[in-house]
């Protein structure tokens, strides 16, 4: 009998998997007329700029950990789950606002035919449509990834569907409550956890995206809403909730296995449930191509801009900001690679980060300020890196 136990367990066993994956990333960086960290830096009067040189985790690669499994049930069915787990390998903290498994948590089944559904966080359907018409293929230090998707670009509590229909790939999602993790003391903040009886509408959030790819041709479309609550500078919900809407198409063309163009247009609006009033009014582009020189040097250059109809104090005459960004990776072999990037950044710190732009997510997800200081236009920075994929 206990040998039948064993059998039927090593049966059970081959029909399931377990993979542990991550990458390791760091690089030194030095950039000019950045602002110091601090709640200020959501106002128009961050404080001074300076030069800055330091060691930073994740330039090309955010630095993570994780775990992914499946498990063959039979007739196209699978069950499936990953738990993704972002770190600081500077100073060994997590990331995410120091949650355990903060960049992905989810369970849920696959079939072949039908798609995937999915439970837990996970990134919402507007970046992954996204995801593969950014030309520095989102890399977290100076593309300016947030601002295309949204810093909601995950999202708790969500439910998700993918499916893939020969060329075409379907997404749609659904939160019951999100919010913004670490965000500094005194800072007015949007989201919550939501979930709360009789508010069914507060911090939930939705969307939808449609990917087409056939032969040299790539193009998306995607659309993402967020309702977060309104929270003073002590965390307090006000009672008001805000409407973040976000809309986006892409397109990108490969010429042979080496070379690919990509650009993209996203339209966005924000508004103050509780006053009727327009926080932001946005039109955001961004163009570039990537060049496969050799097997080992890959080159990526983008230009981003950000037509700002209304900025964040409701000012209609802000500097649109802009940046140019470069980045050239060099492999060593199929997991480790070293990279030079750098970025120039107009009316606005690097990624574009800046509050006239409500656009702090990568200052505050990495802990390093790109605030550009009071009285500063501009802000250049550049970065040398080495990344290993286990």
């Amino acid at each position: 009998m206990l040998f039948g136990l064993l059998g039927t367990v090593a049966s059970a066993q081959a029909q399931s998997s377990v993979t542990l994956y991550g990458v390791v990333d760091a690089g030194l960086e030095f950039a000019n007329h950045v602002a110091p960290l601090s709640t200020a830096g959501f106002g128009p009067n961050p404080g001074p700029g300076n030069n800055v040189f330091r060691l930073n985790s994740g330039g090309f690669s955010a630095s993570r950990w994780g775990i992914r499994g499946t498990e063959d049930l039979g007739g196209g069915l699978k069950s499936i789950f990953v738990l993704e787990s972002g770190f600081s390998v500077d100073n060994g903290t997590s990331l995410q606002g120091g949650r355990l498994f903060g960049r992905q948590a989810f369970v849920g089944v696959t079939h072949s035919t039908f798609g995937q559904i999915t439970f837990g966080r996970q990134y919402t359907s507007l970046l992954t449509a996204l995801v593969n018409f950014l030309p520095m293929a989102a890399a977290i230090q100076y593309e300016p990834t947030p601002l295309a998707a949204g810093n909601n670009y995950r999202e708790d509590n969500m439910v998700a569907y993918t499916g893939v229909f020969g060329p075409v790939t379907a997404l749609a999602h659904f939160s019951f409550g999100t919010g913004l993790p670490n965000l500094p003391a005194g800072t007015i903040s949007f989201g919550g956890n939501g979930e709360v009886p009789g508010a069914f509408r507060r911090d939930s959030a939705f969307g939808a995206g449609g990917i087409y790819s056939a032969g040299p041709i790539g193009v998306a479309i995607a659309y993402d809403q967020w309702n977060p609550s309104i929270n003073n500078a002590a965390g307090v919900f006000q009672g008001a909730t805000a409407t973040l809407k976000k809309a986006s198409v892409a397109a990108s063309y490969s010429f042979g296995p080496d070379v690919k163009i990509m650009g993209g247009y996203r339209w966005g609006r924000a508004d103050n449930n509780g006053t009727g009033s327009q926080f932001e009014r946005d039109d955001y582009y961004w163009i570039g191509a990537d060049y496969q020189v050799t097997s080992a040097v890959q080159l990526m250059l983008e230009y981003s801009y950000d037509n700002l109809k209304r900025d964040y104090f409701n000012n209609t005459h802000a500097p649109n900001p802009w940046q140019i960004a470069f980045l050239v990776d060099y492999s060593f072999s199929k997991r480790t690679d070293v990279y030079f990037s750098t970025a120039y950044a107009k009316n606005a710190g690097l990624t574009l980060d800046g509050a006239n732009t409500t656009q702090l997510a990568t200052t505050f997800a990495s802990g390093n300020s790109y605030i550009l200081g009071t009285g500063q236009s501009n802000m250049l920075g550049v970065s040398v890196g080495i990344r290993h994929k286990f």
